[in-house]
């Protein structure tokens, strides 16, 4: 897996949506190795992830700013932007990371059940979004990268409201790679497999069993393959690379 070789990220300000565990947690803490100081943003905290944030500042001499904040509600994501404008502080990468994923066939899929995943999945990431680009188009600087799905690409009998969303997000991911480039900001998704977190058991045993069928490679993607794919982007060393949707697969 591509890793950052360079030191660009070594003081830079990375904000990381629902990051107190799986592929979140991993981003951290990749991150943190570098040197970069984080923002992470969190529906709670608990004692395990204070301790863990409170053990990368004292390791690795960065600042961690925790933000509270609930995706499903338009309000609080409003009130973190604001705060966020408070503090003063730079933002120079955004990663979109917190998502949700349900299963229901079409016919048992209610309209509640698909515009709940639709605000974690998109509508917050597009506010949230929002309100962080603004911040970097005064920088002239940034990077912004969302957390798809090979779920948005490829189709998955009853996954319509996840795989509707995570499209969405692809196709937003596209678009704002070129509103937002004048400004030079770059932004890009990550598409990752079944990836080895909760939210395997979540899609169960039949869902796995036939992303595993089409897997060339058969096993679960790592939490840490996906960071350090992130860990690229984010870095100098992807410099020329903008409105990408890039796969984390194993070969599908």
């Amino acid at each position: 897996m591509m890793c950052s070789s360079d030191n660009s990220l070594k003081g830079k300000y990375v904000l990381i949506t629902g990051c107190n565990r799986g592929i979140g947690k991993s981003i951290l803490q990749h991150f943190a190795e570098k040197e970069a100081n984080i923002i992470a943003c969190v529906r709670t905290v608990s004692e395990d992830f204070e301790l863990l944030c409170q053990n990368l500042k004292n390791s690795y001499a960065i600042e961690v700013h925790l933000f509270l904040v609930d995706l499903s509600d338009e309000n609080s994501i409003k009130h973190f932007i604001g705060e966020l404008y408070k503090s003063n502080l730079s933002v120079h990468i955004l990663v979109n990371n917190a998502g949700v994923v349900t299963k229901g066939l079409l016919q048992m899929t209610t309209m509640k059940q698909l515009k709940d995943v639709f605000q974690i999945n998109f509508f917050a990431q597009v506010q949230i979004t929002q309100g962080v680009s603004k911040l970097m188009m005064r920088q002239k600087t940034g990077v912004i990268i969302n957390m798809a799905s090979i779920g948005g690409l490829d189709a998955f009998p009853a996954y319509t409201s996840y795989g509707c969303s995570k499209s969405a997000l692809i196709y937003f991911t596209k678009t704002m790679s070129q509103e937002l480039s004048p400004y030079h900001i770059r932004v890009n998704a990550v598409a990752p497999s079944l990836t080895d977190t909760a939210m395997s058991n979540q899609m169960g045993e039949e869902a796995n069993a036939e992303i595993m069928r089409r897997t060339a490679i058969k096993s679960l993607v790592s939490v840490d393959d996906v960071a350090k794919l992130v860990l690229f982007l984010s870095s100098d060393d992807s410099s020329f690379i903008n409105g990408q949707i890039i796969r984390v697969d194993g070969g599908m």
